[in-house]
């Protein structure tokens, strides 16, 4: 999954530490979601869509379901 997690975060001017921790994740998760190697629960997506001050989930994740069968 795609994220905008790393331009979000810049832009408000906040490390991977920062967001882990108000998250209530490890900066090795933050990281790995910013480099499309995890996919988050919903709540940890909604947690980090809230804390990146966005209104919606999408405007965060990105879902590729290229390739999938949906």
């Amino acid at each position: 999954m795609k994220t905008k997690i790393r331009y979000l975060r810049q832009e408000m001017g906040i490390s991977q530490q920062e967001l882990a921790k108000l998250a209530g994740v490890t900066r090795q998760t933050i990281n790995a979601l910013e480099n499309g190697r995890y996919n988050p629960s919903l709540v940890l997506a909604y947690k980090i869509t809230k804390i990146l001050k966005q209104k919606y989930i999408e405007d965060v994740f990105i879902l590729d379901l290229e390739g999938s069968s949906e």
